[in-house]
């Protein structure tokens, strides 16, 4: 069952008439998102998410849910100038470039992930942080997306996530602490020195293993819980239960500030930024 939970899109509009747009796919084992950007005047014009309620959840009931959306959808099946896939999953790692070998990229993820034989490894360049992720793609998922698009970029969300962290937001030589919030994980980037020191992915069920994983962090890192401030981005507002219980131990806590030159023509508040910033920021 698919659940559409989110839509916003530009009233009179002509898609065929703009000249220069892109389609941005965003996917995970549990929900899909796009949106369409128009690249001359930067501003995104489409935006659409959807929940998976499969009961069985892997690349092939995902797949499976893809393309029902492509049939229903008509605006997947406009033409663009550009189109960019995200990958959603754990199956990723950061290199530093001194210690990259683009021959040796499943080395790297079986340190912290089962790997098959089977798998397909690739990776993404993270713009002025001298390092490279290293990451699985969903193959039969990105094999759908050659069939409807033909040739397309795709990149794995960490990528993104801690790319423009750095560049759009690392304004000093403090710590940054980040922490985007998704249904059922959650990723922690720290940023010193406007250097990556932590990236990592923690899979939760309860508000107690949110705040413990984000506690212990701290601890490893000897960071301050008085003094160090939370950048809040993802599915978390203000008053839920996550965020009581973060605030619980953590009063310097504050939401990320949209600072993106590209603009809206849609209806899309600072919580719906937030909440999907990698898909938003896949320009």
């Amino acid at each position: 069952m698919i659940t559409k939970i989110e839509k916003k899109k530009s009233k009179h509009l002509a898609l065929q008439q703009i000249e220069n747009k892109q389609l941005s796919i965003q996917f995970s084992l549990d929900g899909f998102s796009f949106c369409v950007t128009d690249l001359d005047l930067l501003q995104h014009i489409i935006f659409l998410k959807y929940k998976f309620n499969n009961k069985i959840l892997n690349p092939i009931t995902v797949l499976s849910s893809i393309k029902k959306i492509f049939i229903e959808e008509p605006i997947l099946q406009e033409k663009y100038n550009k189109v960019v896939v995200i990958h959603v999953n754990n199956f990723s790692t950061f290199v530093p470039k001194a210690l990259f070998d683009k021959d040796n990229l499943a080395n790297y993820i079986k340190f912290n992930n089962k790997i098959f034989e089977s798998d397909f490894f690739t990776y993404d360049t993270i713009a002025n942080q001298d390092m490279f992720a290293v990451y699985v793609p969903y193959v039969n998922i990105n094999n759908f997306f050659i069939d409807q698009f033909g040739t397309f970029d795709y990149k794995h969300s960490s990528s993104i996530l801690v790319e423009k962290t750095a560049n759009e937001y690392v304004k000093n030589n403090a710590t940054y602490f980040f922490i985007n919030v998704a249904k059922n994980h959650f990723d922690i980037v720290v940023h010193r020195n406007k250097k990556l020191q932590l990236y990592n992915t923690f899979s939760y069920t309860t508000k107690e293993d949110f705040i413990y994983y984000i506690l212990f962090v701290m601890e490893q890192l000897k960071l301050d819980v008085e003094r160090i401030p939370l950048i809040l981005l993802g599915e978390i507002k203000e008053g839920d239960t996550l965020y009581e219980e973060l605030y619980k131990y953590i009063r310097n806590v504050s939401f990320l500030e949209e600072n993106t030159m590209y603009d809206s023509i849609i209806e899309i508040d600072e919580t719906i930024k937030r909440e999907n910033f990698i898909l938003f920021k896949s320009i």
